[in-house]
């Protein structure tokens, strides 16, 4: 199996980060009891020895960039903030965890991963820390564990070398509202997370009764919300709900970022239909969008951004193709939910108290993060900005439909720098 791994699926990830946005995963669990340090220690060692794709280093090497193997420790730190991910602090690694009190916390460049392989992770760190701390044996059914032999597939960049990929189609859509110049907001850079909670068998239940899914229905409700905003703008309410591409690709134990998106437009004609209604009209875009080809035709078009990214030869120029595409984009999509799948963390959702998902916020400047775990859904909003307008919105309609909701808390969305090659 090749150690050294040539950089490509996560060359856009990593012109994109910067400073005010680093492009990482945090996964915050806070669990039942307080933390014992040195099972936690344990835990993490045992869990990145059984993922050795993630225990390496960023390295430049005649223009070309590679993950290289690091055998340095994985740190891990007594705070909730974490370190500068490839740095000195973080020996030099693009992942890290951090503790305090009762959570843990699982930081992770976005290029390596996405939710579904930073999820791989954290259950095997569950599934080692729980059964030491609780003295208990827990099923390990469905768990990557040490010992286990790890496939080409899981390894491999399952695009990078992809030849058969369908040609992407031009699709010509009008402007998007802007949650940001909407609302008034240019002035307001205060970035923030507010959390919401929501149990997860009543909202499956409402969710089903109005022909969705739990992404497909906060897109939805995200999108009533907004029409009732502003019920006189011009531009299209379009939600991006992001897609797995690993079952397109036929490589499900895949570990990189292969995320794309499915748009949902909150069309003018379906604006006074019911609820239900619009839910089928949500679901039939998800399914139109989301046939095989579909899906393959948009890691078609990832990788041809890769290409041009390439394809210049400084930073500067690179870095001026980043903040075009990032343009583009912020015309098109209004928001961005995201949702993961059920945690299924197995038996080691007993002890888990709370669970955030973070990330940067989308460029647009909202996005929405799902996670269902130990019988609840988290609805995290990570924003550029503080207002609460969306979030009020967005709670109105659970309120008009009958949906009991918790807001947990409002915390400024902190994540840790991730040092890059052309900023030191």
């Amino acid at each position: 199996m090749q150690m050294e791994q040539k950089l490509f699926t996560e060359i856009r990830p990593l012109y994109v980060t910067t400073k005010e946005s680093p492009n990482e995963i945090r996964l915050r669990i806070r669990m039942r009891d307080l933390i014992d340090p040195q099972i936690f220690r344990r835990a993490v060692d045992t869990t990145m020895e059984r993922y050795p794709y993630f225990l390496v280093e960023l390295q430049r090497r005649n223009g070309e960039f590679y993950f290289a193997e690091n055998h340095r420790p994985v740190v891990i730190t007594n705070s909730l903030h974490g370190v500068e991910l490839n740095s000195e602090d973080s020996n030099f690694h693009m992942i890290a965890f951090c503790w305090q009190d009762n959570w843990i916390i699982l930081d992770v460049f976005h290029g390596m991963t996405d939710g579904t392989g930073a999820y791989e992770v954290m259950r095997t760190l569950l599934y080692y820390y729980c059964s030491e701390r609780y003295n208990v044996e827990l099923n390990d059914e469905g768990i990557r564990l040490v010992g286990d032999e790890i496939s080409e597939e899981e390894w491999a960049d399952p695009v990078a070398n992809r030849t058969d990929l369908p040609t992407p189609t031009r699709n010509e859509m009008p402007n998007a509202l802007n949650p940001v110049a909407a609302a008034g907001l240019e002035e307001d850079r205060q970035q923030t997370a507010y959390s919401i909670a929501i149990s997860e068998s009543e909202f499956m239940r409402f969710t089903l009764d109005n022909d969705g899914s739990p992404g497909t229905m906060v897109a939805l409700l995200l999108s009533r919300a907004i029409a009732k905003l502003f019920p006189e703008a011009e531009d299209a309410i379009r939600i991006a709900l992001c897609v797995n591409q690993r079952k397109a690709l036929g490589t499900p134990l895949a570990h990189q970022s292969l995320v794309g998106g499915v748009m949902l437009e909150y069309k003018d004609g379906m604006r006074d239909w019911p609820l239900g209604r619009q839910g089928t009209i949500y679901r039939g875009m998800v399914f139109a969008q989301t046939e095989e080809e579909t899906v393959l035709a948009g890691a078609a078009s990832n990788a041809g951004m890769v290409q041009m990214i390439l394809s210049k030869e400084s930073d500067a120029e690179r870095l001026e193709v980043i903040a075009a595409i990032n343009e583009m984009t912020k015309k098109l999509i209004t928001a961005t939910v995201s949702y993961v799948g059920k945690a299924n963390y197995k038996e080691a959702e007993q002890y888990i108290r709370d669970f955030r998902s973070w990330t940067s916020s989308a460029s647009n400047g909202l996005l929405v993060e799902i996670a269902a775990v130990n019988g609840r859904f988290v609805i995290d909003f990570l924003q550029k900005f503080s207002s609460p307008l969306y979030v009020n919105a967005f709670l109105k309609e659970l309120e008009d439909n009958g949906i009991v909701y918790d807001l947990q808390d409002v915390q400024e969305l902190d994540l840790p720098n991730i040092k890059l090659p052309w900023t030191e």
